[in-house]
């Protein structure tokens, strides 16, 4: 386990389990929402987040989470392991509205500096559409991985405890 991607729609905890697999196993973390929204919330261009994942998943060790459905192939393709946090739109909507007052007027770790945390209705709407939408597209990049990755499905809170508990056993 050493590239890990970790995909999921917003508010699933892709962050938040790429920083505990970080500090569990000392692999260098990189939140693409960090490395793709520009101060004052400009998105980077296509082209610039091709290759700025291109360098990334060159590297011989990393844990990158996100999405970014039109570069999710560079990651795909080079990681060892694929973690899908495949949760409940419901749980996912009211994790995104306490993320927004948790984080109100405030820059998350997860997002470059400039960018205060704020949330509106297209992107909750994003959020309950997920299924439908990207979803689909997402199960069938994991159908065509090759079959020396590992794919890790969790669909709850607590399968990714159980996860992130057979991680801490296997450094012991």
């Amino acid at each position: 386990m050493e590239k890990i991607a970790i995909i999921g729609s917003s508010g699933s905890g892709k962050s938040t389990l790429a920083r505990r697999l970080g500090e569990l196993t000392g692999l260098p973390v990189y939140h693409l929402d960090v490395l793709h929204w520009k101060p004052n919330w400009e998105m980077t261009s296509k082209e610039e987040q091709r290759v700025i994942q291109t360098d990334l998943v060159k590297r011989p060790e990393w844990i990158i989470d996100g999405n970014y459905g039109g570069t999710l192939d560079i990651r795909l393709d080079a990681a060892d392991m694929i973690i899908f946090l495949d949760f409940k739109r419901t749980l996912c909507l009211y994790r995104v509205m306490k993320r927004a007052l948790q984080y109100r007027n405030k820059r998350r770790p997860d997002m470059c500096e400039g960018n205060k945390e704020h949330v509106d209705l297209d992107f909750y709407k994003w959020i309950w559409h997920f299924p439908e939408d990207q979803r689909p597209g997402i199960l069938e990049k994991l159908d065509r991985v090759s079959s020396d990755k590992k794919v890790v499905w969790l669909h709850t809170p607590k399968d990714v405890e159980d996860f992130i508990n057979k991680v801490k056993e296997k450094d012991e």
